[in-house]
């Protein structure tokens, strides 16, 4: 019995078993993956590129996801949750300034937007993850999960503007709430495939004009 402790203390020279933090490793092959979109495009993503960009073997890689589209879905859950975790820290700055909803939409709906190298990779991302939609039921249901979750977020954002003075009583939530999504999400596709279409001022002061029509009234909760 004590050859046999000692036999197997010698394997791990500090005492104890090396612990593997396997969310990190999933997210370093996501890293690898968003960064290969970003700079050569979804055709170029193969196990071996994303296993070198991430400094990792071929089995490592295929160990965490067998297949193209489990790496995607990952890849676009963790730039949908990094957005929706900015977004959700803009709401805690805006109640620590007090400052009003229609601000907090605005720039909620502005991280959606590619108007910056950081938000332009996150938006090659969500383009790729969409083309695999079509032939995907999986991906499929991913983003419809997306657009439901964003849209119940503004919708939530509308009805507490009514409840503060900012959006008029007879106002439809869930009507604004899909009109707000479809515009930011129609301009980040021209921004995205078609930068001449319209420029980042103008897709701004587009967001910020129908926000306002949607919030025209004054915030009375921090009164």
């Amino acid at each position: 019995m004590v050859k046999e402790f000692r036999k197997a203390d010698a394997r791990y020279p500090d005492g104890m078993p090396k612990v593997v933090d396997h969310q990190a490793r999933r997210i370093q092959v996501a890293d690898a993956v968003q960064e290969l979109i970003t700079e050569q495009g979804l055709d170029r993503v193969t196990v071996a590129r994303t296993a070198s960009t991430a400094g990792v073997s071929v089995g490592h890689v295929q160990h965490y996801f067998p297949t193209k589209d489990e790496m995607l879905l990952f890849t676009h859950e963790r730039v949908v949750r990094q957005i929706l975790d900015r977004v959700s820290a803009l709401g805690e700055r805006a109640t620590r300034q007090r400052l009003p909803i229609r601000d907090v939409v605005t720039e909620g709906l502005v991280e959606w937007l590619p108007v910056d190298p950081h938000r332009r990779s996150a938006h090659r991302v969500t383009l790729a993850f969409l083309g695999r939609t079509v032939d995907n039921p999986q991906l499929a249901q991913a983003h419809a999960e997306t657009g439901r979750l964003i849209r119940s977020m503004l919708a939530t954002a509308v009805h507490n503007g009514k409840e503060c003075g900012e959006v008029p009583d007879d106002t439809d939530q869930d009507l604004a709430a899909l009109e707000l999504h479809s515009l930011a999400e129609g301009l980040a596709l021209q921004l995205g495939s078609d930068p001449d279409a319209a420029t980042s001022r103008t897709a701004l002061a587009l967001v910020s004009a129908r926000v306002q029509a949607v919030f025209p009234g004054r915030c009375r909760q921090y009164e």
